[in-house]
């Protein structure tokens, strides 16, 4: 898929994993609109690719629909990347002997799984709606996380919610296979994000040292490169990509 005079949507796009995507296919000639609940960050990073803003939630389908038409506004919408997401700790029985907080659990599938489906198919009948161009309508890129097999203790909403992304994956490019939809999931493993920089930089490292090779962080644009590569190569469907320097979680 080629991204001249096209546009792309990247929800979360406005900082980690999402702004590095933002970066790459707006220099690969699309026009990007940047999907954030961050309007500081989303503003200034639309300035500085030369894209769009549009704040909203990816649970809400009127945020993401008027997301959508502010992408078509720009020229046909031929690329998704949905990095929005949120992590949160939940244990089945808790310290005190209480049980785990289901509304809790509830939220983060919510945002999870339910806003990943919610943005899947609002985008996804926008590109069924465009013109063939060598085979293709359109191309979705989702995100899951390692955790969604090995997940840690805690992790129970965030790594049920991710490997419910990776069971939609291949059902949803056969189901779109017929309107030359693609889609693909990327699946990070331990990522320098803001999501970090809550911890010390002795506990980072330490984080980075489990990866075996190499053994370090995940950097964002790694992320984007894996995300452009999936936009560009038209063969690649269905298909759930471990990005994760051949890391495999420990229980804690």
């Amino acid at each position: 898929m080629h991204l001249s005079n096209a546009t792309a949507l990247v929800t979360g796009g406005a900082s980690g994993l999402g702004a590095a995507t933002s970066r790459r296919l707006a220099a690969s000639g699309a026009h990007v609109i940047v999907f954030d609940l961050n309007d500081e960050l989303g503003k200034e990073l639309a300035a500085e690719i030369g894209g769009t803003f549009a704040h909203g939630d990816v649970t809400d389908p009127a945020a993401v629909e008027g997301a959508l038409d502010t992408a078509e506004q720009q020229g046909p919408l031929r690329a998704l990347v949905h990095c929005a997401g949120k992590g949160g700790t939940v244990r089945l029985v808790n310290r005190d002997g209480t049980p785990g907080d289901l509304d809790l659990y509830r939220q983060l599938v919510d945002i999870n799984l339910v806003g990943t489906f919610n943005v899947l198919r609002l985008a996804a009948t926008r590109m069924a709606r465009n013109q063939v161009v060598d085979g293709e309508r359109g191309v979705c890129v989702l995100t899951a996380s390692v955790a969604a097999w090995e997940g840690q203790v805690g992790q129970i909403p965030y790594a049920s919610a991710k490997a419910g992304v990776v069971g939609m994956t291949l059902v949803a490019a056969r189901d779109l296979a017929n309107k030359n939809i693609r889609v693909n999931t990327i699946a990070p493993g331990v990522f320098d994000t803001p999501i970090l920089s809550r911890f010390s930089q002795e506990v980072r490292d330490k984080l980075g040292a489990q990866v075996p090779n190499p053994a370090r962080l995940g950097k964002p644009d790694e992320f984007a490169m894996m995300a452009q590569q999936i936009v560009e190569n038209p063969y690649l469907n269905g298909e759930t990509i471990r990005l994760d320097g051949a890391i495999r979680m420990s229980p804690r």
